[in-house]
């Protein structure tokens, strides 16, 4: 009888990219096959089962095609955070800092109503840099994270421990050792 797969089986790593010595973990094969992706939006979803969730925020770009399915399956509203530019209406920036350098992401100004909950979408959790920038952006227009969910953690990165630091609920469904 042949092994059940887990979450960890969907995913390929591809080796030195984008830049050498980065093991780069790659979730499109987990999209690509429907029982892994219906797998990971099952798992994603089952935390938060009972909850008030008002609205699911997606980070660009993988965060996207996530939040969309979660949010379909919750049959509440999504909402993208986006790079700087993106968004075609009035927004607010929240700055974060990258290994090198700084980015800026963008929520549009009326996508979040005051008092909402909002439950964060991403695939992969490094330094919880853009996910701490979108836990602001909500926090700013009024919203209460009620979680954040991510497919993988990479733990020597030190995001997990940077959201709960902040009093973020987080839950991953995998992890990786290195970056």
């Amino acid at each position: 009888m042949a092994k059940r797969k887990d979450i960890k089986d969907y995913i390929r790593t591809i080796v030195d990219f984008p830049h050498e010595g980065i093991m780069f973990r790659d979730v499109t094969t987990l999209f690509a096959d429907p029982r892994g992706f219906r797998m990971a939006i099952d798992q994603m979803l089952h935390p938060y089962a009972g909850e008030r969730i008002d609205k699911v925020i997606g980070l660009e770009a993988r965060g996207f095609i996530l939040g969309g399915a979660i949010a379909h399956q919750l049959s509440v509203g999504f909402v993208p955070v986006r790079k700087k530019g993106k968004l075609p209406g009035t927004t607010i920036s929240q700055e974060y800092k990258l290994e090198y350098g700084e980015a800026i992401v963008e929520i549009h100004d009326d996508a979040i109503q005051p008092g909402e909950k909002i439950l964060l979408v991403d695939d992969l959790l490094a330094t919880g840099g853009t996910a701490e920038a979108g836990i602001k952006l909500v926090e700013r227009l009024g919203g209460e994270i009620i979680g954040c969910v991510f497919i993988i953690d990479l733990p020597e990165l030190g995001g997990r421990k940077r959201l709960e630091e902040m009093g973020m609920d987080v839950t991953v469904l995998c992890e990786f050792d290195g970056m």
